[in-house]
């Protein structure tokens, strides 16, 4: 083959979207820290998957115009930073498509080039042994070996060697790669990536596997039309999990392939486990579908669908862009990333505008952050992430955001330092004035979360054994334990010094009263001449999140 034409670009996309989709857990599996956290295989899935459903139905002949479509639909679903890269390679591959109907293996050298280049601009501070390591020595390679001569399917078998190659180098550039003896996320998804690309150069468009979407959800084929997600029904159910699933009939249940089963059903997704309880919210054209499936795995205890299509009316009148609204725009306002009742209720206190659902277990995506922007109706507007994987999504929002208001994140990783960041605002100082004071004073908040370990690993010479208790301290694992109070205190123990004034102690769903009382009742003890501020997030996935000031 000599050149790529539209519609092979569109097979190529389609392949790689789904060959990233049947192997998604082996790249979540990657993950370095043993931690039930948003997952790069996840991320990246969720985001080529918003690339492919902007090409799906598409007919254009052209290759930049097929490249520039997915270019858009990875900019607005891109989820974490793997997501936020993945979107930055790819715009910047359709960028040095501009003007053209068909790609040479000349032009595929410079395109994968360019993306490698815009890819690393996006990104403050790049790290060498990640995805962006991976595109930019395929690339390069690419570049030196291709000629005018060198066919579509030759080109392809040098860049998916060299990202290969690559790959396998990762772990002795990244010495936590090795430490845990894996290679880099990031980089592997990508592989699955280019290897859907290639197999659809070679003749196979890669079809979803029915493995990996489980056993009974219907198979989507290439080229068949994604289901829309405007309006529909908000579907919630509350699920009672058998404490025997073999013995009850139903199937195992495994959180991270629900959620994304249901995630490519619909949208507005929340999923919450609390013990043998599920509670989920999502916006679907389909709800009868997402019951069948949730049905395999328990019995309902509370059920109730809302016809959102019948308010489409009222629901455009409320909703429409406040840029076009006559109602006169408020000079400032605050948006937060935020789950769990408790945490959501302690940032609205704080006067913050708009939450935008999300964090460890599901990183909300550039476009979420982009409506919420546009809810807001303000001309200046301050972003808070509260989690390092959000950071890129939530900057890209600013970038794609309405003409009139200017938008700022504030580097905010954690809750702890979400809170104390709005706790700064001052409506009456400038927007350059607001945004210093809120950088400076989340450099003085220690953050610490306990949570529980997906897998047995060491990393920095402790010991992590799966389903006990974790206590991170930033990004150090300090203490590992059956007990959750235990590792609590020992997470104390490096966090408290004589500066410390106040601790504020954020308690999550799986923490009982008594164990809050307890560990209320050990803190006071043990850092008597340190305020200590208790307070109920209802968070999912964390026990307890603790911010020292």
């Amino acid at each position: 083959m000599k050149f790529i034409d539209g519609n092979m670009l569109k097979q190529m996309i389609i392949s790689g979207a789904n060959n990233l989709f049947n192997h998604y857990p082996e790249v979540d599996a990657l993950n370095v820290f043993p931690v039930p956290d948003g997952d790069t295989g996840i991320n990246m899935n969720l985001t080529i998957s918003s690339g492919a459903k902007e090409v799906q139905n598409r007919t254009d002949t052209d290759v930049y115009e097929i490249a520039k479509a997915f270019s858009k639909g990875l900019l607005m679903g891109a989820r974490g930073n793997s997501g936020v890269i993945l979107s930055q390679i790819f715009r910047g591959f359709a960028q040095a498509l501009e003007g053209a109907k068909v790609i040479s293996p000349i032009l595929l050298a410079d395109a994968f080039v360019n993306g490698k280049e815009v890819a690393y601009k996006a990104v403050m501070r790049p790290v060498e042994g990640t995805i962006l390591t991976v595109i930019r020595e395929a690339s390069e390679a690419l570049k030196q070996k291709v000629t005018s001569s060198t066919s579509i399917e030759k080109a392809f078998d040098i860049l998916i060697k060299e990202a290969n190659e690559s790959l396998e180098r990762t772990p002795e550039l990244l010495p936590i790669l090795k430490e845990v003896g894996v290679v880099d996320s990031g980089g592997a998804g990508l592989l699955k990536i280019l290897e859907g690309f290639n197999s659809a150069i070679h003749g196979k468009v890669v079809e979803k596997s029915m493995a990996t979407v489980t056993e009974d959800q219907p198979q989507q084929k290439a080229g068949s039309k994604i289901e829309g997600d405007e309006f529909g029904y908000c579907t919630e159910f509350i699920l009672r999990l058998p404490e025997n699933p073999t013995m009850a009939g139903k199937k195992f249940f495994v959180e991270k392939r629900f959620t994304s089963v249901l995630a490519s059903h619909g949208n507005s997704l929340v999923v919450v486990r609390d013990d043998d309880i599920v509670k989920v919210h999502v916006h679907t054209l389909m709800p009868g579908n997402i019951l069948v499936y949730a049905q395999q795995f328990g019995e309902f205890v509370k059920l109730k669908i809302e016809n959102m299509s019948e308010q489409h009316t009222k629901l455009q009148e409320e909703n429409k862009d406040p840029l076009n609204s006559k109602k006169e725009m408020k000079e400032y306002a605050l948006i937060s990333v935020s789950v769990g009742e408790g945490v959501n209720k302690m940032f609205e206190e704080l006067h913050v505008d708009q939450i935008v659902s999300g964090g460890q277990t599901m990183n909300p995506s550039t476009e979420d952050f982009v409506e919420a922007i546009k809810k807001c109706n303000a001309k200046k507007i301050f972003i808070f992430p509260n989690n390092s994987n959000i950071i890129m999504a939530a900057s890209q929002a600013c970038d794609v955001a309405p003409e009139g208001v200017e938008c700022k994140v504030i580097p905010t990783k954690t809750i702890p330092q979400g809170l104390t960041g709005c706790m700064m605002f001052n409506p009456e100082a400038d927007f350059e004035e607001n945004e210093e004071e809120m950088n400076e004073a989340i450099k003085n908040v220690k953050s610490g979360q306990v949570t529980f370990a997906i897998r047995d690993t060491v990393i920095d010479d402790v010991e992590v054994k799966k389903n006990q208790f974790i206590a991170l301290f930033g990004k150090k694992i300090v203490s590992c334990d059956s007990n959750k109070l235990t590792v609590t205190m020992k997470m104390l123990d490096e966090m408290i010094d004589e500066t410390s004034s106040i601790i504020t102690l954020i308690c999550g769903e799986d923490a009982s009263e008594e164990e809050v009382e307890e560990l209320t009742q050990m803190i006071q003890e043990k850092f008597d001449e340190v305020d200590l501020d208790v307070r109920r997030g209802n968070q999912p996935v964390y026990s307890f999140i603790i911010g020292v000031d």
